[in-house]
């Protein structure tokens, strides 16, 4: 394990600011590396920065969980994992190395492993937490059945910090496949959804399936011999590793706003969701259950197309009037608020940040 990482409890800090704000009856914009700020509603509150809190609390290879603290560089635990041939399985992006741990678990965004290896929820063991009562807790462990009563820490991942502000965080690693291989096949999308379908009910040691540009990108992660007979199988040409980064750090030209001014949307839809007609550019990801999409189509069209079936749509890039999170039906509208209220009575943490009520 890597001894060179700067690393300083600040909590005393961050409590005090939050008592404070409490106290003072004002609302509190959480910030890591800010990595992730244009995603979501702007908040109105003064910053409580999580970065000089940081650190590697506990990390044993040989049991499978890294602790950290929220301000950690996420390059940082990534590079420490890797140093002892382990990862992060969901594949989080690092977002050139600005993105901290606790952000990273606040937005829940997973790479292109997630349908395969499991969301970023999947791997949260346990966290501390800051409530909106000024309170410094701890939920869960570091051990996968540590998950007795209310899983308060998994519900942390996706909040986007209006439920509490996140200072330490266990996560589940895993050991890095003992072989891989990437393929690039040109191939239609509609065809390639097919062969994607196929290759699932054989059972193929598929990690990453993305189709952009006319051509269906494949990545396979196993045993040596897994791989060697699903290569044989898909055929296709030997592309770069280096695609899988850029797919997750959303460093691919798709993703470039200075070359495309429409807005960029995610849709999320169920993996056997047939080829649907997208108003704009799309890259398939997920092996086809998270479409990306270029479009200058309103919202309510393109939240329509998601509505159709069965799924939801995100814009990463919202313009004036356009809400960044799929609208909720009325019955998670109220678990959301009570969430809100019983997590953060004051309303101090972000609000805003993913409605506008709450």
């Amino acid at each position: 394990m890597r001894r060179d990482l700067l690393s300083i409890d600040d909590s005393e800090r961050l409590v005090g600011q939050v008592r404070g704000a409490i106290r003072d009856k004002r609302a509190l914009r959480i910030r890591g590396g800010d990595s992730k700020r244009a995603l979501g509603r702007a908040v109105n509150g003064d910053d409580i920065d999580t970065r000089p809190h940081r650190g590697v609390v506990a990390y044993d290879p040989s049991e499978l969980v890294i602790t950290a603290r929220a301000g950690t560089p996420l390059a940082d635990i990534v590079a420490i994992l890797d140093d002892a041939n382990q990862m992060l399985p969901a594949e989080p992006p690092t977002f050139g190395g600005t993105a901290t741990v606790g952000g990273t678990v606040a937005s829940g965004l997973s790479g292109p492993r997630r349908p395969w290896a499991g969301s970023l929820r999947d791997f949260v063991l346990g966290c501390r937490v800051i409530t909106g009562e000024g309170l410094h807790l701890r939920f869960g462990g570091q051990v996968m059945k540590n998950v007795a009563g209310y899983d308060v820490s998994r519900l942390m991942a996706g909040s986007f910090g209006c439920l509490g502000l996140i200072t330490e965080v266990s996560l589940k690693v895993l050991p890095k496949p003992r072989a891989s291989a990437c393929q690039s096949i040109p191939i239609q999308p509609d065809e390639a959804m097919r062969e994607l379908s196929a290759w699932r009910k054989a059972a193929l040691p598929v990690s990453g399936a993305c189709h952009v540009n006319g051509r269906l990108h494949v990545r396979l992660e196993g045993g040596e011999g897994s791989v060697r007979a699903a290569l044989d199988r898909i055929g296709g040409e030997t592309s770069e590793t280096s695609f899988w980064e850029a797919l997750r750090e959303h460093r691919l030209a798709f993703f470039d706003d200075a070359n495309d001014s429409r807005a960029l949307w995610r849709l999320s839809l169920p993996n056997d969701t047939a080829l649907v007609t997208l108003p704009g550019d799309t890259l398939l990801d997920w092996g086809g259950a998270q479409r990306w999409l270029r479009s200058d189509a309103s919202e309510v069209e393109i939240r329509g197309i998601a509505n159709a079936h069965g799924g939801h749509a995100t814009c990463f890039t919202p313009g004036d009037g356009v809400e960044p999170f799929h609208p909720l039906a009325a019955p998670l509208v109220r678990y959301h608020r009570q969430l809100k209220q019983r997590l953060d009575p004051h309303a101090v943490f972000n609000p805003g940040r993913m409605y506008a009520d709450f």
